[in-house]
């Protein structure tokens, strides 16, 4: 291809992003891509949502989202101005300047990193991949994918890196149910594959962003993810087993926790819970763990602080049982209820809450479990569905204890405190209240 039709491309690219005009895709219509999608139409880009869930494509294209934190209102305004059209024709991708990947990336079974959504994604684009193209992959994955998998696949098109399509990584930074932070203000790290598609990506992200920081190379910012998410690992792994050694200590660890934050430098607060859960937390560390192993190397620390929050379930059963002895009971055949299933405060995300460890675990100890969370009204356990049950004090009064795993801000704790025979408190929620009955972490 000749230089000077390859830089004209550019300078196309580069006039077209300035002045959205440029049609911009995101490939993946989750709780990351959607707000993504139409962060990008709110700048009045013209923005294609695409995504193989026909059902999300059709609930999107009628108005409805799907996402908690996006109001429906939000879609269908974006659908009226024409800025924002969601598809499951891979067709419809031949116009775009640009694709942000913005799929799931999963473990498998045998803890090995489930790259088939980034595949597939790629293979798709190739399908249709012109020239003049940036490409960026937003999904959590180990340092060296963007290099080493998608540039391959897009390369199988018969187009080439550099000449005919950059690519850059620029992970995603959603924080679901988050208030205060949102697209726009969290800065956006990028690393482009090369000087343009550094500039290029640079320029993409900071039409919608307050802040934009450059990396080098994907390298740095596949890495730079993986350091957020670990780091929040660990500590949180600390808090976890300093809670444990404060529990047989007679020691209110959260008073303790407290205490120490005080101090205005060198102390960062972290507070223990019943596990860690979502995607990012107990999944992207996992990651580095592997590419360190394929790579020789060995990282205890990170696998040490993934075991102390994995067991974290185990202990609030354990709890539970401390619980009904004190009352006389025991945990077989006892009426447990678990007030909120999903990972955090108010949002309906299930993946990896540490619930699910907890029912399962009540279960094998032969309770009798009932959950409440306005979140999740219902979900699939090991092949049977459960249903979420009203907060009333005749349920309360009717069960043997209440186990407050997500604190969702919705919960009326004077009535749970009223009428539960007994509560164990995961989350430090019932801190105002001074019962015998409550059971803390």
């Amino acid at each position: 291809m000749a230089n000077g039709r390859t830089c004209s491309c550019w300078e196309e690219l580069v006039e077209r992003i300035k002045n959205r005009s440029a049609t911009v895709c995101v490939m993946g219509l989750g709780y990351v891509g959607l707000p993504l999608a139409l962060a990008f139409a709110r700048k009045g880009f013209h923005v294609i949502g695409f995504d193989v869930d026909k059902t999300k494509t059709s609930k999107l294209m009628a108005g409805q989202s799907y996402v908690l934190d996006v109001p429906s209102a939000e879609v269908s305004d974006a659908l009226a101005k024409g800025t924002f059209i969601a598809t499951s024709d891979v067709q419809q991708l031949k116009s775009a300047d640009t694709i942000s990947i913005c799929v799931p990336t999963p473990f498998a079974v045998d803890m090995a990193p489930d790259l088939t959504y980034i595949e597939s994604a790629a293979r798709s684009i190739a399908e249709i991949l012109q020239p003049g193209r940036l490409v960026v992959l937003e999904s959590t994955t180990y340092p060296g994918t963007t290099e080493e998998l998608l540039v391959p696949i897009l390369e199988s098109s018969g187009l080439k890196l550099h000449e005919d399509f950059e690519v850059a990584f620029s992970p995603e930074r959603i924080d679901p149910g988050n208030p205060t932070y949102h697209i726009e203000n969290t800065p956006k790290v990028v690393g482009g594959l090369g000087e343009r598609a550094g500039e290029l990506a640079t320029l993409l992200y900071g039409s919608v962003v307050d802040k934009v920081v450059r990396v080098d190379s994907p390298r740095e910012a596949e890495m730079a993810k993986l350091i957020e998410n670990t780091f929040r690992q660990v500590n949180i792994a600390l808090a976890n087993e300093l809670a444990l050694i404060s529990s047989r200590m007679g020691i209110n660890i959260w008073q303790a926790i407290e205490a120490a934050a005080s101090k205005p430098f060198g102390f960062m607060p972290f507070y223990p819970g019943p596990g860690v859960g979502g995607h990012c937390i107990p999944i992207d560390p996992h990651y580095l763990s592997w590419k360190a192993r394929e790579m020789g190397c060995e990282i205890t620390f990170i696998e040490l602080a993934e075991r102390i929050n994995r067991s974290m379930p185990a202990h609030v059963v354990r709890l539970i049982t401390v619980a009904l002895a004190k009352a006389g009971k025991s945990l077989i055949g006892a009426r447990i209820l678990l007030l909120g299933v999903s990972y955090k405060r108010d949002i309906d995300d299930l993946r990896e809450s540490p619930a699910l460890a907890i029912v399962k675990q009540l279960e094998e100890a032969r309770a009798n479990v009932l959950y409440h969370d306005p979140y999740v009204p219902n979900y699939r356990h090991h092949g049977k569905e459960l249903v979420s049950v009203d907060l009333t004090p005749e349920l309360l009064k009717s069960v043997d204890c209440a186990v407050l795993v997500t604190d969702h801000s919705c919960f009326d704790k004077d009535m749970i405190v009223e009428y539960a025979p007994c509560i164990v408190d995961t989350r430090n929620a019932f801190r105002d209240y001074k019962k015998d009955t409550i059971t803390r972490l």
